[in-house]
């Protein structure tokens, strides 16, 4: 990505996103949060029972893991207060092929080497539930603190990477998250939570309750709150001259509420997020070391779903009705007068879906969605002149129809065909198809080849934005597509040893790119050149009776531009490794992890080193009945490393947290 620095300094344009989230009003301000959860304890379960969890993220209906067109990956609940997860990203980091950034602001999601900084995760899909999170206005999937569910509340989550615009759309490029909430029955009371962190000065709480009555309505409610202080930090500020200790400048807080009632065929959920968080950076090249800058974001959602069966369970009909809202608002000093660049998205939609199994080895399904982004509208405030504020006021619409037959060729092969026509208000009409060939030689072997295909349009921020003195449009900027091809293996050896292969190659045309309009000689969105990839993904999964469970990986991916460059932020090699075992003192359970990033490119052409960081986290439930009591010590060695800032930021790199240490009490009656 290229940009010009002298002429984006003014203006906090980022590479896809400067903008609000605010929703349905929260009335509970600070409950209390943290990881409290005493049900099923998934850790314990054989590997067998394990890869048996179902996932409904990859073709939006349960399917084995064996029989999804992907190389699928779940985390359970129990992994999650293993390790003692505290956003998205920190769960998602976990897997093959994905890395994360960090530029205290936000966190981002890089998948398979891509990862361009500040990209704000637009090109994954993430969702709750099967309800699309990622905003209107930017495209950006939160993974951070702005993520608007608390993880105590994730029952599992579901990572299914390549391309699923055959059966999503837009955004679902290089992966589906989907996030599925726990139920009343699993909560069956009160959990109350409660955690500090050090040297962050952080401080959050949650309060949950849920429950199934005779009657058969599932309830759950839940309010969690967060702040922090932040670090202090040095800071040079490049070419500014500027250098110093950012106090206080590091602070954040978060607010959350969920609710989800259910009875029967019908279920009814409200999310809703309200994150801030001040900037020791000075992003988007605004003055340093000013104090009163920040950026704010919120969201809400709700959804109304429908799934029944009829026709002597033959015929499964699935519905929902869908409206979301997001805010965002960022102020930024520039040369001492404040600017102000409010967003506001607001959206409705609904999706039905008819599931049949009534042609022998068949499962057809047949599916529309549609969603009206009734606001997707841009402002810029100047504090001190209002007059020379101003508003971009836009509006649009995505319409899909989508089919996938799920093909029983043999006892041991089955064959999956998907297609997806998409037609929006900036690309027109696109189509997303995709392919696999799943062989079952024995019981303990699995092979898939899979191709697809997939789109995106580029969101109103990079088509639509034009402020005349940073930054102008480009209403007529082509959409990106990426084309994969992937072969997975799956064996399992025994009962408690899963190994699994992947190779995959991937090519993006079209990439959606910063660059200079000839004309006015202002930043525009433009469409780069073609970018390919090719990579290997090893990993394995072991259990053990004592109930201890190893898991790891290590990724080789090559990511470059058709011209031969290297892709920024996009690491050559990823290593994980999890490991969670009982101890034999006070009921303690260990979850320890080790992650390895190699050397990653930066814009002025340098490479940052690789690092390795551990992570530790201790747990009981055994010292009183509901009481659950935690430490965890997160870059456990104190490792200096960095990642690569953005072609927003004054900082070529920026400095990642030290160690540091949370403790966690939770209570459950």
């Amino acid at each position: 990505m290229t940009t010009s620095k002298s002429l984006s300094r003014r203006h906090p344009s980022r590479s896809g996103r400067c903008c609000p989230r605010n929703v349905i009003s929260l009335a509970v301000s600070g409950a209390f949060a943290v990881a409290a959860q005493a049900a099923t304890d998934l850790t314990a379960l054989s590997l067998e029972q394990l890869l048996e969890v179902t996932v409904v993220g990859a073709s939006k209906y349960e399917q084995k893991q064996s029989e999804v067109a992907a190389a699928v990956s779940v985390i359970t609940r129990g992994e999650i207060q293993a390790f003692g997860w505290r956003t998205l990203a920190d769960a998602l980091a976990s897997l093959p092929g994905i890395h994360t950034t960090y530029d205290r602001q936000y966190t981002y999601l890089g998948t398979r080497g891509f990862g361009l900084p500040g990209d704000l995760t637009a090109r994954v899909l993430i969702t709750i539930n099967g309800n699309r999170v990622n905003d209107p206005v930017y495209d950006g999937g939160p993974v951070g603190h702005d993520f608007p569910l608390d993880m105590a509340l994730v029952e599992r989550i579901e990572f299914i990477p390549g391309p699923g615009g055959a059966v999503y759309g837009q955004n679902a490029m290089f992966g589906v998250v989907n996030v599925i909430t726990r139920n009343g029955y699993d909560l069956d009371g009160v959990e109350l939570a409660a955690a500090a962190q050090h040297p962050q000065r952080l401080r959050e709480g949650r309060a949950s309750w849920g429950k199934r009555m005779d009657n058969g309505v599932d309830v759950v409610f839940s309010a969690s709150g967060l702040h922090s202080r932040g670090e202090d930090r040095f800071f040079d500020y490049g070419s500014t001259g500027i250098s110093g200790v950012a106090f206080g400048l590091d602070a954040e807080r978060d607010r959350e509420f969920y609710a989800r009632i259910g009875r029967g065929a019908w279920a009814f959920d409200v999310v809703y997020g309200d994150r801030g968080k001040k900037d020791p950076t000075a992003a988007y090249f605004n003055d340093p070391l000013v104090p009163g800058y920040y950026q704010h974001d919120s969201y809400g959602l709700v959804q109304l779903q429908y799934q029944d069966s009829f026709a002597g369970d033959t015929l499964h009909v699935s519905g929902r009705l869908f409206a979301g809202r997001y805010r965002y608002d960022g102020t930024f000093s520039y040369d001492g007068a404040l600017v102000a660049f409010p967003a506001e998205g607001d959206l409705r939609g609904t999706e039905w879906r008819l599931l049949s199994t009534a042609v022998a080895d068949h499962k057809l399904m047949l599916g529309i969605e549609a969603q009206d982004n009734v606001r997707t509208d841009q402002s810029v405030n100047d504090l001190a002149d209002p007059a020379n504020s101003f508003r971009i006021a836009r509006s649009g619409y995505r319409v899909g129809v989508y089919a996938q037959d799920e093909w029983r060729v043999g006892a041991t092969l089955t064959a999956t065909l998907g297609y997806r026509v998409d037609r929006n208000n900036i690309t027109g009409t696109k189509s997303s198809p995709r392919a696999a060939l799943i062989w079952q030689p024995t019981p303990a072997t699995t092979l898939k080849a899979l191709v697809g295909r997939a789109h995106r349009a580029p969101n109103v921020y990079e088509s639509q934005y034009d402020d005349v003195f940073s930054q102008v449009s480009n209403p007529s900027l082509d959409g990106e597509r990426i084309d994969t091809l992937e072969v997975v293996a799956d064996h399992r050896i025994g009962s408690d040893l899963a190994l699994r292969g992947s190779v995959y190659e991937w090519t993006m045309r079209d990439i959606v790119t910063l660059g200079i309009d000839p004309v006015s000689g202002l930043t525009q969105y433009q469409s780069g050149e073609k970018v390919k990839a090719r990579g290997l993904e090893l990993s394995a999964d072991k259990t053990w009776a004592t109930g201890a469970r190893l898991r790891g990986s290590v990724s080789v991916q090559d990511v470059a531009y058709a011209s031969g460059g290297g892709l920024l932020n996009s690491p050559q090699l990823l290593g994980k490794l999890n490991l969670s075992a009982p101890l034999p003192w006070a009921g303690l359970r260990a979850g320890y992890e080790l992650r390895y990033d190699s050397q990653r490119l930066t814009l002025d052409g340098s490479k940052l080193g690789s690092f390795v960081v551990s992570n530790l986290h201790l747990s009981t439930e055994a010292l009183a009945k509901g009481l659950e009591l935690s430490l965890g010590i997160q870059n456990l060695f104190d490792k200096r490393y960095a990642h690569p800032g953005a072609d927003t930021n004054w900082q070529n790199a920026l400095e990642q947290d030290g160690r540091s240490a949370r403790v966690a009490i939770g209570y459950r009656f």
